[in-house]
């Protein structure tokens, strides 16, 4: 078997056209243009990267976005104030954080001190909580792409088991949470594995549909995975290929070879999950905009 491939860049393309569409029906009607307001900590050639992806895709569907760099000895204190000031800001619709921050700042303080009707990333305990619950709130953007895809590429989850290995409150705990939810996009039985998991393979050999965000490069293998699988690979780590012009290439978490082979669908690395975060968070924008989510 060779697996089809999950085209997460194909589909983010397709998802931001509907909400450049949208976006402009909106401020045709009268409204504001929908804003993203960025706040980078320190300089981590990464998370510029990922900041500037962010912002070329509001560009694109025709929201407004801002970037506030602020030195790393801010303390937390001090970029506390900064976030409450956009809280205030009738203008401003989203309020992104880009992870990682420097070590001195708690990074739950921080995200906790974001307004969650604000919170475009879907991390506050607010959002968090009425996802657990099943109640309207931002779903975490790599969790909803993860979804949307399942669901644009037509694969099941119901009664599926479902595998998930990393259980960060980013990726893994949220989207093990939407998979068992009884609703359209759920009803799976849901495990989830972390790197206190004994005899890992016991339970990703199982898995009808596997999800992997770990940061760990290669770490699934052929031989941990049965035929049929479905396969998403959330990782994305720089490794060093002195093959390569730039010297390293992006991998995922998974041996894609060798677990390709066995897979019935698989994502690539990149061109995958990373795409559709970016697609959500477009989306979790202008939901803020629009006030759609909460009405209280």
């Amino acid at each position: 078997m060779s697996a089809s491939i999950l085209d997460g860049k194909f589909l983010s393309q397709k998802i931001r056209a509907s909400i450049s569409a949208d976006v402009l029906d909106w401020v045709e009607k009268g409204n504001r243009t929908p804003k993203l307001q960025v706040i980078l900590v320190g300089e981590n050639p990464a998370s510029e990267t990922y900041v500037g992806a962010k912002t070329k895709a509001c560009k694109d569907v025709g929201i407004e976005s801002d970037t506030l760099i602020l030195p790393d000895t801010v303390s937390e204190y001090e970029l506390k104030g900064v976030i409450s000031e956009f809280n205030k800001d009738q203008n401003t619709d989203g309020i992104l954080i880009q992870l990682p921050i420097p070590d001195h700042i708690r990074k739950l303080s921080i995200i906790e001190a974001i307004d969650h009707r604000k919170d475009v990333d879907g991390f506050h305990p607010m959002n968090i909580g009425r996802l657990t619950v099943g109640q309207p709130s931002f779903r975490p953007c790599t969790p909803a792409g993860i979804l949307e895809m399942l669901n644009y590429y037509s694969i099941p989850t119901k009664g599926k088991h479902a595998v998930v290995v990393g259980a960060s409150n980013i990726v893994g705990s949220p989207v093990a949470v939407m998979l068992s939810r009884e609703n359209n996009s759920g009803k799976a039985t849901t495990t989830i594995c972390h790197k206190f998991t004994k005899d890992l393979t016991k339970h990703t050999i199982d898995a009808d549909l596997l999800i992997v965000a770990t940061g760990q490069p290669g770490l699934i293998t052929g031989q941990m995975v049965k035929e049929g699988v479905v396969v998403i690979d959330v990782g994305i780590t720089r490794v060093a290929d002195h093959t390569t012009e730039r010297g390293y290439r992006l991998a995922g978490d998974c041996d894609f070879d060798t677990v390709a082979e066995k897979a019935s669908w698989i994502t690539p690395v990149p061109g995958g999950v990373g795409p559709m975060t970016v697609a959500m968070l477009m989306k979790n924008t202008l939901l803020a905009a629009k006030n759609s989510i909460y009405t209280d």
